[in-house]
């Protein structure tokens, strides 16, 4: 599943590979929960940390 995505997700890449809303992604990022970065404006997250972050859950 995970073979095909990039190195480095956006956000609506991200709340679609997770099903979840802007605000909880949101939530999971400012927490640490899940980790990212920002780009300028934008939330870059590493497909590590997704698979890191599901693992966990």
């Amino acid at each position: 599943m995970f073979d095909k995505m990039p190195d480095i997700l956006t956000f609506k890449e991200c709340q679609q590979i997770l099903k979840i809303g802007k605000n909880s992604l949101l939530n999971y990022l400012h927490s640490g929960e899940l980790d990212g970065f920002k780009l300028g404006s934008r939330w870059r997250i590493y497909k590590y940390s997704l698979i890191e972050f599901l693992t966990k859950r």
